[in-house]
């Protein structure tokens, strides 16, 4: 079977699988692609606040898509690391855009404000082109069956795909458990803080001895204060922050990221999720392909899960583009994708472990690693340019 003409299904319209339908209608202009989602289409998805994190390449991969909503996000042009003391004194690693030649290391924004662009850019050119872009919203797919060189997809009636990619992920706790997978004991508490004194485009991450915790820069309120978006990564069988009241909240906080973060002021009611890995060995079965939180879902501590899947759209459509047989285009994929994939998996449940172990000196090894990192520059700039773009 060729690429030409071939029958594609996307299953699941968040980020990764509108960003995956646009660039394979782009793309692969003789491809019938079919975009299935459980929500109504006139769901209002723009009000959704979680907050989504974008390295420089996801930004640049949205705006050649023609969906990146550049007013609503708020560029990071540095990201200071560092760990708390009382461990290894004040070690930290700062990286900055204009060091690394760059206009910025990437954005935040929330996860509404990306949704909502990217599906209306969908629709648009899904009515541009109606016999061959096809919308299914409010059509959840209930089973997915093998058959031959295809996949049927099962919707309240059953069609046949050449392929199938499925990028409806959820988050961990709601998952069924994949090949790899793994609960880390720890518990993300999400929400928005307001800010006083605060670096603006600068993002922060601190190591403390309960987990990492991320004060990610928002565009600011319409007042003009600054915003940042919160995540606080705790144990969750010795949780610290559920009893807390909101007053107890911010002041715990403002013992926790260094002076240069701002002193949080108002912080929103939190949410918390279960962290935990849960990954599939490969991203290919057969005619179906899994992308995105459907392949892999990771520790927030490196910001690299939403990052990761859409690099895994961007290869699969270059694949099927420069691949005739579609076989052949998915064992390329399968090839290509391992490196990135397999490096970004191992190093985001390394960093997660690291903080269950009770090794004397754990926290000590920690700092004297970040020391050694901020005083080799050739090495800040490789890892700076794994967080912007991947394993290339």
């Amino acid at each position: 079977m060729t690429t030409t003409g071939c029958q594609i299904a996307v299953v699941g319209a968040g980020p990764v699988g509108l960003a995956l339908g646009l660039h394979a209608a782009q793309r692969l202009p003789n491809a019938q692609i079919t975009l299935f989602d459980a929500r109504p289409v006139d769901r209002d998805v723009a009000a959704d606040p979680r907050t989504l994190a974008l390295s420089l390449g996801s930004v640049q991969m949205l705006q050649r898509l023609g969906a990146w909503p550049a007013d609503a996000a708020q560029p990071i042009t540095e990201v200071h690391v560092s760990q708390q003391p009382p461990s290894w004194g004040e070690a930290e690693v700062r990286l900055r855009a204009d060091e690394l030649g760059v206009p910025q290391l990437g954005a935040v924004l929330s996860y509404g404000a990306l949704v909502a662009p990217l599906q209306a850019a969908w629709l648009a050119r899904a009515a541009q082109q109606p016999e061959r872009l096809h919308t299914r919203f409010g059509t959840p797919v209930a089973a997915l069956k093998a058959e031959g060189d295809g996949v049927e997809v099962d919707a309240g009636i059953a069609e046949r795909f050449d392929l199938v990619v499925v990028a409806e992920g959820g988050v961990f706790a709601d998952q069924t458990r994949k090949a790899l997978t793994g609960d880390y004991g720890q518990t993300a508490w999400v929400g928005t803080a307001t800010l006083e004194g605060a670096t603006p485009g600068t993002a922060f991450e601190r190591f403390t001895r309960h987990g990492p915790a991320a004060l990610l820069p928002l565009p600011p309120h319409a007042d003009g204060r600054a915003r940042a978006a919160l995540v606080w990564c705790v144990p969750t069988a010795a949780d610290p922050v559920r009893e807390l009241t909101a007053a107890q909240r911010l002041a715990v906080l403002n013992t926790i990221f260094p002076a240069a973060a701002g002193r949080v002021v108002e912080l929103s009611p939190l949410k918390d999720f279960t962290l935990g890995l849960n990954a599939e060995r490969t991203l290919v079965s057969g005619r179906t392909v899994r992308i995105g939180n459907a392949a892999q879902t990771l520790h927030p501590v490196a910001g690299q899960g939403l990052n990761l899947g859409l690099r895994d759209a961007h290869e699969l459509v270059s694949a099927l583009r420069w691949t005739p047989d579609i076989r052949l285009a998915l064992q390329r994929v399968e090839w290509t994708r391992a490196p990135d994939r397999w490096s970004t998996i191992a190093t985001t449940d390394f960093l997660a472990r690291s903080f269950t172990w009770k090794l004397p000196g754990a926290a000590t090894a920690r700092g004297l690693g970040l020391a050694a990192l901020q005083a080799l520059p050739p090495v800040k700039g490789w890892l700076a340019r794994r967080m912007m773009f991947g394993g290339r």
